[in-house]
């Protein structure tokens, strides 16, 4: 198979799921993407996009304790494999080096 890519979508949740650390499950990540990216996704986006993640070996998932307020079921609470750390890392730091060669970041009229 060949070098794995990251959608827009995809890089998203991944620096969500990074930004909530242990609180990164379903609904928060859904809510705190909505909130940062100022778009309202809906939850099927958000899970099909964790699904693709999961099938790509870049996010892992387990089920927390099921609670009260939840009618008894469980979270599923989501973290980024090594693999999906590195690959994000990688493409965060592709765009930052394309941003940097268009002048992004520096005074508008700048050359060199």
């Amino acid at each position: 198979m060949g070098r794995k890519t990251l959608g827009a979508l995809e890089q998203s949740v991944m620096m969500v799921i990074l930004a909530l650390g242990d609180a990164a499950y379903g609904v928060a990540i859904r809510d705190e993407l909505s909130k940062r990216t100022r778009r309202d996704h809906s939850f099927g986006a958000v899970y099909t996009t964790l699904d693709r993640l999961a099938a790509k070996d870049l996010v892992i998932s387990w089920l927390g304790d099921p609670s009260p307020e939840r009618g008894g079921r469980a979270k599923r609470y989501f973290q980024l494999t090594e693999a999906g750390q590195r690959l994000l890392e990688e493409t965060i730091r592709a765009h930052q080096d394309l941003g940097s060669a268009l002048g992004f970041g520096k005074p508008v009229g700048f050359r060199g």
